[in-house]
């Protein structure tokens, strides 16, 4: 049975409300960092999951705004880029961005290598590898369906989704353990400073938005979006092969960042709120996008692999959880920073930038403030990881 566009994006709206509701009332849910859109979309993917088992029919959804929802997305994240803020973490944002970067090489070689053992195409294992763990739900949907068209992998969306959906959970419940480890076996002095500093807070009330800043935001989105396919198409002209999320975030940074050169004007000076109309349409387009990833899952395409996703789920977060012991909480200077850090590597690796946070905020709770760690942690998996990222899978697709 297929539901038709119009009724399935409602149908997403209801789920993205449903999940709000759950996350509200159950304490879990919020503990363990469990996106909304993750808890309203998997009632819908448990409902289909059962349909199928029990009255052997499949229902499938018609889901032709998903894919626009990403690039609105991305191309907001792009327009909330300073460079000035991105250059802010210095020597040890370097770091740790050459440690994630080896860290990708080696998580997708063990999701390539299980993938043969298995008796899978090796590139399948790039889905269980850096696309769905690293890069995340947004990630995996961009690239699934060049890996069924280019590569043939016909499962490709439902590898990626499972694999980042056991990421998700396990790089929640890595991250104290591995901070508690490092403390105790090193005797790590934990700091001694007051609460968490994480970002500058403004002490100017928030302008209230109107008819105008929604405008002005869905303006901006829109153009950017524009730029970011026209730049896909160039890269596509010179036989490179880009996810066209990636073009539309570049697309964001340089409108932001050339605004003020150019134009001489901000986006604040545009209309007064406009960046609260782009943080509201992003948090919707991110939403709205993840609860169509889990209504798009298939679950009767998981048929024969399921074992291939646990082992290697089992196999990266032992990876995870050996490397940030051994080469990230060494490599970032084996003190207390450092070991917020390792307990935070687990949500660049594994899970997601929200992940990476609630780690770290349930270690520097116990312990006490990492100033540097919210510093560096969020620019790495929450903007430059994105774009190694890409560059290192498309290399590895050829």
């Amino acid at each position: 049975m297929s539901i038709g566009a119009f009724l399935s994006f409602n149908i997403a709206v209801i789920l993205l409300i449903s999940g709000k509701i759950l996350t509200m009332n159950f304490g879990i849910l919020r503990r363990y960092s469990i996106p909304e859109p993750v808890a309203g979309g998997f009632l819908c993917a448990a409902f289909v999951g059962l349909v199928y088992a029990f009255l052997d029919s499949k229902i499938t959804f018609e889901l032709k705004m998903r894919d626009f929802l990403l690039l609105v997305f991305f191309a907001s994240i792009g327009l909330k880029s300073d460079i000035r803020t991105l250059l802010q973490g210095g020597r040890p944002l370097v770091v740790l961005l050459t440690l994630a970067t080896v860290f990708i090489v080696l998580q997708n070689l063990a999701g390539m290598g299980l993938a043969s053992v298995f008796g899978q195409d090796p590139k399948a294992g790039l889905m269980v590898g850096s696309i769905s763990l690293t890069g995340g739900v947004g990630t995996t949907l961009a690239w699934a369906p060049i890996f069924v068209e280019r590569l043939g992998i016909g499962n490709a969306l439902e590898l990626g989704i499972a694999g980042n959906t056991m990421g998700l959970i396990a790089a929640c419940t890595i991250g104290g353990p591995i901070a508690a480890f490092l403390i105790r076996r090193y005797k790590v002095k934990p700091s001694a400073q007051g609460q968490l500093d994480i970002g500058t807070l403004h002490d100017e009330p928030r302008p209230r938005m109107d008819y105008f800043c929604i405008l002005w935001a869905i303006l901006i989105l829109n153009v950017t979006v524009m730029l970011g396919m026209s730049l896909n198409r160039l890269i596509e002209m010179s036989g490179a092969t880009l996810p066209v999320f990636v073009s539309c975030l570049f697309a964001g940074i340089l409108i932001r960042n050339l605004m003020p050169l150019v134009f001489g004007v901000t986006l604040k000076k545009i209309w007064p709120g406009v960046e609260d109309g782009l943080a509201l349409l992003s948090d919707l387009s991110l939403g709205l996008f993840l609860t169509m990833a889990l209504m798009g899952l298939k679950l009767w395409e998981l048929d024969g692999v399921f074992l291939f996703i646990t082992t290697a789920l089992a196999v990266q977060v032992i990876l995870t959880a050996a490397f940030a012991v051994f080469v990230v909480f060494p490599a970032m200077g084996r003190d207390y920073e450092a070991a917020v850090i390792a307990s935070g590597f687990g949500g660049i690796t594994l899970g997601s930038t929200a992940t990476a946070i609630a780690n770290m905020t349930a270690v520097s709770q116990q312990y006490g403030a990492a100033h540097r760690a919210f510093i560096i942690v969020p620019l790495v998996c929450g903007f430059f990881i994105d774009i190694v990222n890409a560059f290192i899978i498309s290399a590895l697709i050829g």
